[in-house]
């Protein structure tokens, strides 16, 4: 029997034909099949990630009553670990293939947040208990978040880092939108804590389609390759690199007027505008649309002005939002300057973040991505802990405006003298990478045996 034949092209997947749709172009990185499951991952864990950031703090500031002092060792626990594991970190992740690292680090998120609602049922949920949760949380982003980071790169090429940062902020955005609606809900019926669950799920699912990935990886490795030395050479090499040090000047000081912020908006919103948890919630969804609106816009933004100026432009704006609702009355007009602070802090960030991931990236050669990505994780983080501290001391012992008015008026002051930097005012487009590096030794010697490719 003779197969049939029509003149009908053969049927296209699904998932193409909704992009056609969308009306995305035929180069779209979404119609990559392997970016766009690792994009479906973010997507998925960063709806998730919305429960945690409102149902771990809400947890600790009304079912535990946590004062601002103790609000801020919470944040200081979740960044305790990136100045403990960075370094080290950076170096293990030279060594090791990433892909791996980053499922096993889904999983162990989802273990963490379960513990929360297990911990409550059971009666032993306290302060201590969420210490120990943010420390754990933390010390994952610390090693899994690097790892996710040096995943793209792996995925994409380096021309296009800045427009996949921008898709995979898109992503988080999208969750930031409708998140904070689902949360504030699970919140109200079944409690903070218990909504963790559902968090714990949803990274098992991003888990899931992470092992599907498939990636080609050579490790790098000296077959000589000594600890110390190889940490060195990583913060030699940031150290070596202007560009990267100013990076880390002005996101580092950024990152300590942002926690200082963070701290303190949810015992605002709670206990000044007296909002619930489900409202919120439903603030937070300003969140989500700044984002989207960023997201949507930045790549083009940043191709017009250049990543330099649009990454101050984000401190700038994230700077005004606090500001404001520093000054805000607690009255409906306060709650309209909560959305807008939340909104503005969208449109901010995914400015700083695609532009200074694809900074990083592009100037790094591929052996040395672990240890960069660390290393500057490191040391924009340093600043984050005092900033916590700080701004929950001010938030106890003056007031909650002030902790906020702090971390609006340094993060304009941090925008100001960024922009005095030449070397962001005057960056128009990616710089390229230097694969003669110095500071990558053996590393880059001819003839040196590297690890395998993945399968």
């Amino acid at each position: 029997m003779f197969a049939r034949t029509s003149g009908r092209p053969p049927s296209r997947p699904l998932a193409d034909r909704l992009l056609d749709l969308l009306g995305l172009p035929v180069g779209d990185l979404l119609r990559d099949l392997v970016y766009r499951r690792l994009w479906t991952s973010i997507l998925i864990s960063s709806l998730g990630g919305q429960i945690t950031m409102l149902a771990l703090p809400l947890t600790a500031a009304v079912l535990l009553h946590a004062s601002p002092t103790q609000m801020g060792w919470l944040t200081a626990m979740e960044i305790l670990p990136f100045v403990l594991f960075s370094l080290p970190g950076g170096v293990w992740l030279d060594r090791v293939r990433k892909l791996p690292v980053y499922v096993v680090g889904e999983a162990t998120l989802a273990l963490a947040v379960a513990s929360v609602p297990v911990a409550a049922w059971a009666g032993w949920l306290s302060m201590g208990w969420l210490y120990v949760v943010g420390f754990v949380l933390g010390t994952v982003y610390t090693i899994s978040g690097s790892a996710a980071q040096i995943v793209l790169t792996q995925v994409v090429s380096r021309d296009r880092l800045v427009e996949a940062h921008a898709k995979n902020a898109l992503a988080s955005s999208g969750a930031e939108v409708a998140g904070p609606g689902v949360a504030g809900a699970l919140i109200k019926v079944v409690g903070a804590p218990l909504a963790l669950a559902v968090d714990a799920l949803l990274l098992l699912i991003s888990a899931a389609i992470l092992r599907g990935v498939k990636v080609s990886e050579a490790l790098h490795v000296h077959p000589e390759a000594d600890f110390w030395r190889d940490l060195k050479a990583g913060v030699a090499f940031v150290r070596g690199k202007k560009l990267l040090v100013s990076l880390a000047c002005a996101v580092g000081g950024w990152q300590m007027f942002n926690n200082a912020a963070q701290v303190v908006q949810i015992l605002f919103a709670t206990r000044v505008l007296k909002l619930s948890a489900q409202s919120v919630g439903l603030s937070y969804i300003a969140l989500g649309a700044g984002t989207v609106l960023a997201s949507m816009l930045g790549h083009r933004i940043s191709r017009r002005i250049g990543p330099g100026p649009a990454l101050v432009a984000g401190l700038a704006t994230c700077g005004l939002g606090w500001s404001v609702l520093a000054l805000a009355p607690a009255n409906g007009w306060g709650v309209a300057a909560f959305a807008f602070t939340l909104f503005a802090f969208g449109v901010g960030a995914v400015f700083i973040f695609i532009n200074f991931l694809a900074l990083r990236q592009a100037v790094t050669p591929v052996p040395l991505l672990g240890r960069m990505t660390s290393t500057m994780r490191w040391l924009i983080l340093i600043p984050a802990g005092p900033g916590a501290l700080i701004g929950g001391w001010l938030g106890e012992h003056v007031s909650l405006r002030a902790a906020l008015g702090f971390a609006g008026v340094g993060a304009l002051c941090v925008a100001a003298l960024a922009w005095q930097l030449r070397t962001l005012r005057l960056l128009r487009e990616l710089p390229k990478v230097d694969e003669e590096e110095p500071a990558l030794g053996a590393e880059a010697q001819p003839g040196v045996p590297l690890g395998g490719a993945a399968p």
